[in-house]
């Protein structure tokens, strides 16, 4: 009995590090109706969108992947922050 508010008090501080997770989008030149998976993340892509909320790489690399599933990207944003240019062309250029 001694262990249960030790494990809710756990569960407690474990919810909003889950919650924190960035969101992810990314915007297709051609359209995936699929689900990716790549480096842990799950984009659910659907037309020319794909989103994904994941903390399990940096988002250069998670960006660099889906190209390699997907195609091109014409925009991939962190919470709404859209990448600049220079990465978004490093990020594309992996593109398959």
């Amino acid at each position: 009995m001694r262990l249960l508010p030790i494990a809710l008090a756990a569960a407690a501080l474990a919810a909003p590090a889950m919650a924190a997770a960035p969101h992810l989008s990314a915007d297709l030149v051609a359209a995936a109706d699929a689900r990716v998976i790549v480096k842990g993340a799950a984009f659910a892509c659907e037309g020319t969108t794909c989103t994904t909320r994941a903390a399990a790489s940096r988002p250069a690399i998670l960006c660099e992947r889906l190209v390699k599933e997907v195609g091109p990207v014409t925009r991939f944003a962190v919470d709404g922050v859209a990448m600049d240019e220079a990465a978004l062309s490093r990020c594309n250029a992996k593109a398959r």
